[in-house]
Parts: structure tokens; sequence; C-alpha cells
């Protein structure tokens, strides 16, 4: 960790805090760093503007577009390492705005009526919600000072920060301090489940809302229903710097750092092709699958013997390429010739959505299976495996997947001037957060879009929506969720002692859920099993670079897990009832159907009650001349009678 610092930019390390920066509005330049500690930059003085360039979008990631429209806000983001050897960095900022006459002394070039500024911790621990409840009362007192020359509280901040949590391992309670499933379900019901696959899939998912901290809040909070996703999940997940074009890297090895430790298998015939147009994978005629939909551990007759000195810890990296004529994600794009034929004796092939990758049957080392290291133990040396490793640190059932890796971007805000990285195709896919309405217009650029104000997830592919569409096991098992957070909306868990409906039961709900599905893409039989997760889903799932990277390993604590779904069973009429309540909530022609009945009731409730008064006026005037007309016939009958 000193040593991370000190590349950081810190020459004297004391924690996980690597900066304490403040970003201010000015009237001519615009969102500018006006002061950082340690310096950002080693040899710049604290008032420096100057940015390390990894870290050129701060000033826009700290200082959010439309904040003018608030008086407060809170921001999470994500900046990539500086070096290689390094990781993410999670980045938290308070911003407040002030009225420039409450100064109590005003710098020259104020020269607007209110002043803008956000205070900014940048970190190495994913520790969203600590960081932003102790920055919240220090961005308080910066601003209650009303002269922002008083940097010594900033000062004061950072040592306290690196003395506080220095040291100390990672606890769920930190982490997950707020972020809250249990609004996540109140707010999105069962379609807490579809972002939930949506992320799965490695699709582009944009979520919308404002102001900031309310987007932030939901899109993390939607990651922390992955096991061990925040904790050690993203440590690779803003690599977003160009990569190098593979004519200049044909034929070289590569020694990846530790915290990009997998690869993705790539053809190096693909060098001099152009822009290739996205195939999906054929299945072989004789119905075998293809050598992708096994574990890589399974093809070691195909690679070469190598042999490494101790300690070597190399392994080869096919390099990538990019091509800024290419509007789709090369990763792995292919000629459509070399996927005429899968099952060929050249090679086989995998179509991973815009991903394709090529496994040469008898080829050398360097083009074929990627050759990783992993320690043995017992042994004290390095041998050769192959397989594909994901550079994270994992628990005995292989979580956290590796998602945000390789290219799989997470940026729980994405300011206006990162636009570019939507579309740059160097980046295979995202989940990322925006607050500017030219984001969501510009649909073509994410396979779907969560609107967080109205709970809505709009999938714009249809054959995606049918991968998405939740079985009849997926729809009890949201419908325990949303029903056991209802019940229970009224007990805040004052004493701490809650579970059931809880925040925690819902992360364990996910996670539980997570192992079965992994457990019984293990079985023999599985394609039962599997049919309850839903059949194209697990297809589609297979051909990820998460599922990939963990089905390439063995995990034996999964060998205890129930493989079958939680709520796997025999249909009845209650199931019925849940199908045609989503149907109605989640599909158009549903959503049509039930205002038109809504509307409908409306008109007949209405229409009833009209009818009513009709009625009840007609029967109080039949009463008042049926009691008339009894009158007049008593009064002629005595008179009869007399």
């Amino acid at each position: 960790m000193e040593r991370r610092a000190r590349e950081q930019g810190d020459p004297h390390p004391r924690g996980p805090v690597l900066h304490i920066a403040v970003v201010g509005f000015h009237h001519k330049k615009g969102c500018q760093v006006e002061f950082s500690y340690p310096p950002l930059i080693p040899g710049e003085g604290h008032d420096s503007h100057s940015l390390p360039e990894e870290w050129k979008y701060l000033p826009f990631l700290a200082l959010p577009d439309g904040a003018h429209n608030y008086q407060e806000d809170t921001v999470f983001f994500h900046l990539p390492p500086r070096s290689e050897d390094q990781s993410t960095v999670y980045g938290v900022s308070c911003y407040r705005q002030i009225e420039a006459k409450a100064l109590k002394v005003r710098q020259a070039d104020i020269t607007r009526e209110t002043v803008q500024k956000s205070v900014c911790v940048l970190s190495q621990l994913p520790l969203y919600g600590l960081l932003q409840a102790k920055l919240q009362l220090i961005t308080h007192a910066y601003f209650e000072e009303k002269d922002f020359s008083q940097i010594s509280i900033l000062k004061e901040l950072y040592e306290h920060m690196n003395s506080s949590l220095g040291g100390s391992p990672l606890e769920g309670s930190q982490v997950y301090l707020g972020l809250s499933p249990r609004d996540l379900v109140l707010q999105f019901r069962h379609k807490v489940l579809i972002l939930f696959k949506l992320i799965l899939l490695e699709k582009k998912v944009l979520f919308y809302i404002s102001p900031v901290n309310r987007l932030v809040g939901a899109l993390m909070t939607v990651l922390s229903l992955f096991p061990g996703m925040i904790e050690h999940g993203l440590t690779d997940c803003s690599q977003y710097r160009p990569r190098k074009s593979i004519s200049e890297d044909v034929g070289q090895q590569y020694v990846p750092p530790p915290s990009d430790g997998y690869v993705s298998l790539s053809s190096v015939e693909d060098r001099s092709l152009g822009k290739a147009e996205e195939r999906q994978t054929s299945e072989c005629k004789d119905g075998g699958t293809s050598k992708t939909d096994v574990p890589l551990s399974q093809t070691e007759d195909n690679v070469s013997e190598i042999q490494t000195s101790k300690g070597s810890g190399q392994h080869l990296k096919p390099p990538s390429r990019t091509s800024p004529e290419s509007s789709e994600s090369d990763w792995e794009t292919l000629d459509s010739s070399i996927l005429e034929d899968p099952c060929s004796k050249e090679g086989e092939t995998t179509a991973v959505g815009k991903q394709t990758e090529i496994f040469p049957k008898e080829s050398s080392v360097s083009e074929s299976i990627p050759i990783t290291v992993q320690p043995q133990a017992n042994t004290g040396h390095t041998v050769f495996v192959p397989g594909l490793i994901s550079g994270l640190e994992e628990d005995q059932y292989g979580m956290p997947l590796a998602v945000f890796t390789k290219g799989y971007l997470c940026l729980p805000y994405m300011a206006l001037q990162q636009h570019h990285l939507l579309s740059d195709v160097t980046i295979r896919g995202f989940v990322a957060g925006a607050t500017n309405i030219l984001f969501r217009q510009q649909k073509h650029l994410s396979d779907a879009i969560v609107e967080i104000e109205e709970a809505l997830v709009q999938v714009h592919d249809p054959d995606l929506r049918k991968v998405l569409n939740p079985t009849t096991a997926d729809l009890r098992f949201a419908d325990f969720l949303v029903k056991h957070v209802t019940e229970n909306r009224d007990d805040v868990f004052l004493d701490g002692t809650g579970w059931e409906g809880g925040d925690e039961w819902i992360r364990a709900q996910f996670g539980s859920y997570l192992h079965a599905l992994l457990a019984a893409t293990l079985q023999p039989d599985s394609e039962k099993l599997l049919s309850d997760f839903g059949t194209t889903f697990v297809a589609a799932w297979k051909n990820t670079h998460n599922y990939r990277v963990w089905h390439s390993n063995k995990h034996p604590a999964l060998a205890e897990v129930n493989p079958s779904h939680p709520f796997q069973g025999q249909y009845s009429v209650s199931d019925v009832k849940l199908r045609l309540s989503h149907s109605v909530q989640n599909s158009e022609r549903g959503k049509k159907i039930g205002n038109a009945m809504v509307t409908t009731s409306r008109n007949v409730v209405q229409t009833g009650r009209a009818v009513g008064q009709s009625v009840g006026g007609a029967l109080t005037t039949a009463k008042s001349a049926m009691s008339s007309w009894l009158s007049t016939f008593t009064q002629s009958t005595q008179s009869l009678g007399e």
C-alpha cells in the first residue's frame, strides 16, 4: 500500500486515502481543482490546477453536471489507476453552493452570485457510504468558515481518515453503509431480478435520475446484491485507457499487472482484419458442443508443455487491437469467413454478444489458449496451467464473479465529457449512471436504460427481453422478496436484530440464488435444473467473460450447495396469478390492457353512481306519488263510507 501511495503522488503515505481535493467552478475556466492534499502531481503546490492525464475528468465528476439546481449533492465515481500495477481509485465528492455575499473573505475571481464547490476524497478502498458520512460533516464545516482559504480542516480530514481506516480489513457494515436493498426492492419490486440478470449478462446498462446521490445510491445498491462485488470485484472496473494496436504487438509476450491477471482469448490472425461483422456461434451438425463450452482445464491436450523458472510470474496475453473506424466493440471480433465452420479442424469459435473468440486446436501456445500462472500449494514454486484467472480476491465459491474486468466498466456517475466512452471500441460494456438527458436520448449506445424515478427497465432489443423474461420460479423468488420487504415495511429494526426483510437478508437471498445457479451449471444432467433459471438466459450467460473465468477454475465449496432453484416446484393457481400480474405490470400490451381496465372500471363506478342517483330519484318520486295516491284513496273511501 505504501508503494502504491508513493506512485499515486504521496511521498509520505499514511493509509488508504490518497488525496483530499477541492473542486470549484470558475466563471471563465469552468470546473477545476483548486486545492489538493497531498498534491495530485508530486512537486506541484497544493493550489495547483494541474491534473494527471489519467484523472483529467476529475473536476467534472466531483462537480456534477446540473449541480447548480441543488443546494447540495453527493457523488460516487471511479477513476482509472495511474500505473499498470494499481487498481481503481474510488472517489466520493460532497457538493455545496453558497451565496457569494455571505463570504467573510471573497477572492477576486469570485464574480458570480453563488459559489459552487465540492470537497472530494480519493481512496483505495470502496467505502462509499462511510467516506460520505465523514465528508459531509467536513464539507459543512468548511463552508461554515465562509473563507475557503482556510484549508487546515481538510488536512486534518486527510490525517483522520488515514489513521482511522488504515490497516483495518474491509467489513460488510462499512462497505454497505448507506446502500439499502430494502429501498431498492420497494422501488423496483420484481424488476430487481431483471437488473441482476442484466449485469450478469455484461450488457450495456445506463441508470438515469437526478440528483446524483439518488443515482449512485441505486446503482451501487444493485451491485451490492452480488456477493463480494463491491469489496473485491471493482478493482479493474475503470480501465478505459486505449489499448495498443495489434499490428504493433504481434508476437510479443506480456506481463499483465495483478489486477489484470486474466485474459480474453483472441486469435492473432485477426490483426489484418478490418471492421468485422458481429456473428453468432453456430452449433456443430453432429450435435456436439464447442470447446468453449467446457472448462479450459479440459483442453490440456491442446497446450504445448511449457517450462518456466521458479517465480517467473509470467503468462501469455494475446494483444488486443483498436480500430477508430469501427463503431462496435472489437475485443475479439473476427472476419465472417473464420466463423463459417466452427467445427472445422482449424479451430472452434463461440460468440458472446458482440465478442467472438477463437480457440485454435493445433497451433503454438502464443496463439491459442492463454497460459496463466497459479501458485501450487506446499511446493513454493509457480507452474503454468491452462485456464483463466480473474485477478480478483475470490472466496471459496469463486465470488466475486469477474464481471467488471477486461473492458467492462462500472461508472456510478458519468460526466458529459466522458460520453465518448459509451461508443469506444476498447470498451465492451458498462454499468453507468447519468443525470444528463443526452445520455438517455441516445438509446443506440446502450442495451437497457433504467429509469430510477419511474422504476422502469427499458430493454431495447426484443430478443434480449425474451432472454430476461423471468421464469415461474424467478417470479416466486421475486415475489418472496417483495412480500417480506413490504410486510416488514414499518419495522425499521431500531434494535439492530431484524433479519427477515432486512438489507443483509436480501443480499443473502441473492447470494443463495447465484450459488444455486452456478451449482446447477456443473451438474451432468442440468437441463431441467437450469430451465427454472431460464434456458435462454443461462445459454447467454455461459458465453460471458465472467462465467468463463469462473467455469475454468475449481470451486469445491459449491459441492455443498443445492443446485436447484430456491423456488422450483410444481405450478399452481397462484403461479398463474403471479404471471398474469407480472405481464400486466411489465409488458406494453399488459400496461395498455391494465390502463383500459382502470379507465373502464372508473367509468363504470361513475356511471353506477349516476344511475344510482337517477334510480334513487325515481324511487323517491314514486314513493311520494304512492303516498299521495294512498292518501287520496283513503280519503275517498272514508267519504264513500260516510
